[in-house]
């Protein structure tokens, strides 16, 4: 008998117990015989087996599962120890010397591309002091007369 089927006969026999109505008893043992019968059982063989089944199912219950086997890889834990005032003295200072390290870094960087790009406007200033001294020179120029040929 499937487990499905198991299920099912052990509910109409229930039924077939409790059921409110001699008809709906009746008709619970009657689906009770089918479902035995679909199993190659008869009613009483079907009924002793799960009568059985629920004596082993009540001594598997009273019984204590096994102990759990530890991993060969596991370890206890080691005891947890509390950090001392002068391990966070060291710590904090460790940490402050670091973010003055890479604050001096920063700045050598930012002093490296400054110096670039002030290296960069100087040279866009020299050129555009040149551009300008030209259209001076051009506005400042008499224009040639007409007849003027150089």
């Amino acid at each position: 008998m499937t487990p499905a089927d198991r299920d099912r006969f052990e509910k109409c026999l229930a039924l077939a117990a409790q059921g409110a109505t001699m008809g709906e008893r009746a008709a619970a043992r009657a689906a009770a015989e089918r479902i035995a019968r679909g199993a190659g059982l008869t009613f009483a063989e079907a009924a002793e087996g799960l009568r059985r089944r629920g004596q082993e199912s009540a001594h598997r219950a009273t019984r204590p599962p096994p102990p759990r086997r530890a991993y060969p890889w596991a370890q206890p834990k080691a005891p947890v120890t509390p950090i001392t005032v002068e391990e966070l003295l060291r710590q904090k200072a460790e940490t402050e010397a670091w973010q003055k390290r890479s604050a001096a870094a920063a700045d050598r960087r930012r002093k490296r591309e400054r110096a670039d790009q002030d290296a960069y406007v100087a040279e866009q200033r020299a050129r555009q002091a040149e551009r300008d001294r030209d259209w001076a020179r051009t506005r400042t120029d008499p224009p040639a007369a007409p007849g003027d040929e150089a």
